[in-house]
């Protein structure tokens, strides 16, 4: 899928060089490394793979804000390597959380449910600010349409673990959160799809021929 580019969907006329949006890769990057830091000792303290696994993704997106600020103002060919490597990491983290479900399948109890439920309202919060901090640049090239689709997919992904933890705490069982924690698998796995192909169009796009 390529970048939109009907009135409802704009491109911002300059992002990667627009001190806005390197303003708010700043913010998100911060929220994010320290929810990482809340949410992985409370995904482990809980028993929660779908806390442990947006932990994960809440590290994941850190490294890729850091990335896109990195690379703002380089040639288009480094932006679309960056979208590369980002594509590649939300297919990282898919597989891993994949893995991790299996694991807690066979060997994890019940997880806690309220630990679930408020530090995924928490992270809600902040994933729902980033995305609308973030919305305005989501039709750029293939590295900022990248930090969009991250921020979009972290909301979707709180607003499951809050059902999980309900889902456990009504019937006393661990499956809403392996449930979930195999819905955001599934996010990150279609999000990396639509990055890798948008990225290698515009990497071949700005590839000098060979002849």
């Amino acid at each position: 899928m390529s970048a939109c580019h009907d009135p409802c969907c704009p491109a911002p006329p300059d992002a990667a060089h627009d001190a806005r949006f390197r303003r708010a890769l700043w913010v998100a990057l911060v929220l994010n490394a320290a929810m990482f830091v809340i949410e992985a000792s409370a995904g482990l303290g809980a028993g929660s793979v779908s806390l442990q696994a947006d932990a994960v993704d809440f590290l994941g997106d850190s490294a890729n804000y850091a990335i896109s600020l990195f690379v703002l103002g380089l040639a288009m060919r480094w932006r679309s390597a960056s979208a590369m490597i980002k594509g590649g990491a939300m297919l990282a983290f898919g597989l891993w959380v994949i893995g991790a479900t299996v694991w807690s399948l066979i060997t994890k109890g019940v997880p806690n449910a309220a630990v679930m439920g408020s530090v995924g309202t928490l992270a809600l919060v902040v994933n729902v600010f980033c995305a609308v901090l973030l919305y305005r640049f989501r039709g750029g090239d293939a590295n900022i349409r990248s930090v969009w689709l991250c921020s979009r997919n972290d909301a979707i992904s709180n607003i499951a673990v809050i059902v999980a933890a309900s889902g456990v705490f009504a019937t006393g069982s661990n499956w809403p959160d392996l449930a979930v924690a195999a819905i955001m698998a599934s996010l990150a796995l279609y999000a990396s799809v639509l990055v890798l192909s948008h990225a290698f169009r515009e990497w071949r796009t700005h590839t000098p021929s060979a002849a």
